[in-house]
């Protein structure tokens, strides 16, 4: 599988993930967007740095062709995947989290089964 290809499959995979699975519906909030605005800053600023010194390079034939600060747009995808299933994932442990700890079954502290 070419780089491009596992580039689009990670960010369906995450979008599924996200919308369907953990049902945060992260990618849906303006908040979302807005810092991660802040993230794909950094990233094209380490991208363009690792790409345009030469410390990464990639195959002409594995990639669409089209770059970003020197790295191929696929990066942005890669990255807006981690970035977002990492948001994601944390949302869902934390709201599953919460729940319980309003039904009775805070995870911190449990009841002792002596008396």
């Amino acid at each position: 599988m070419s780089y491009s290809a596992l580039a689009v499959t990670a960010v369906v995979a995450v979008l599924v993930l996200d919308l369907a699975v953990y049902r945060t519906r992260m990618v849906t909030r303006p908040v979302y967007w807005t810092a991660y605005a802040i993230i794909v800053f950094f990233q094209l600023l380490m991208n363009g740095v690792l790409t345009g010194l030469g410390v990464v390079t990639y195959d002409p034939d594995a990639i669409w062709g089209p770059r970003i600060a020197y790295a191929p747009v696929e990066d942005l995808l890669f990255g807006w995947a981690m970035v977002t299933l990492t948001l994601a994932s944390w949302a869902a442990v934390n709201r599953r989290a919460n729940t319980a700890r309003r039904r009775g079954r805070d995870t911190d502290t449990r009841r002792s089964s002596t008396r």
